[in-house]
């Protein structure tokens, strides 16, 4: 999961929470995973030249787990045709609207963006200046507010976030755009979905049959 099969990201996230104290649920779930490794054991991520553009996606579901009512995050980034780099993570913060969910998940798939727009300009053959990188979110609201100067004194629970977004924005060192939640490559990382969705959004991300 973390270096070829970002397609098992989100179930791997979800039961690495019980590897204390598994149930017999949970032993059915890894049984399934087994299973869909071993029909999928081919897979690669395959890449290519084009486009050479690094760029993202990030998404988040609301109140994926009952008992301590968190969300959970998900990012992608592609590069070459393929992902790069992924994650699907429980959130720390407890949010009391989707534009707070969707906004700390922005704010962490931007501190990843950072880091990779730092990775790629100590390349030395790499262009220069690297360009802003792309996020692609699909919550316009999340995106006004990022892009907005104005603070609500009730969010201070998030004000750490609402500063690393618009600074990041202001350096130049990201950009956001929307995109459809069906075109969102990170939706798979969110929340459980069927497997025809599953295996069409691992194709968009490059993962492939090993020819």
């Amino acid at each position: 999961m973390s270096c070829t099969r970002p397609d098992i990201a989100y179930t791997i996230s979800k039961l690495s929470r019980y590897t204390s104290n598994p149930r017999a649920n949970h032993w059915k779930a890894i049984i399934r995973i087994l299973r869909y490794l071993q029909y999928t054991r081919s897979y690669g991520l395959h890449f290519t030249r084009y486009p050479d553009v690094l760029e993202g996606y990030n998404d988040a579901n609301w109140i994926s787990d009952i008992k301590d009512s968190k969300s959970t995050n998900g990012y992608v980034f592609t590069l070459g045709g393929t992902t790069v780099s992924w994650k699907s993570s429980k959130q720390t913060v407890i949010t009391r609207s989707t534009i707070e969910f969707k906004f700390i998940a922005l704010d962490k798939c931007g501190e990843e963006a950072e880091w990779l727009r730092q990775f790629l300009e100590n390349i030395p053959k790499w262009p220069k200046p690297v360009p802003a990188i792309c996020i692609h979110c699909d919550n316009q609201s999340a995106i006004g507010r990022a892009q907005s100067n104005m603070y609500n004194g009730k969010s201070r629970h998030i004000h750490r976030q609402d500063n690393t977004i618009r600074q990041l924005l202001s350096t130049g060192i990201i950009s956001i755009d929307y995109v459809k939640s069906k075109d969102n490559l990170a939706d798979p990382l969110t929340k459980w979905l069927n497997r025809e969705v599953v295996e069409k959004s691992s194709r968009r991300m490059g993962l492939k049959p090993m020819k």
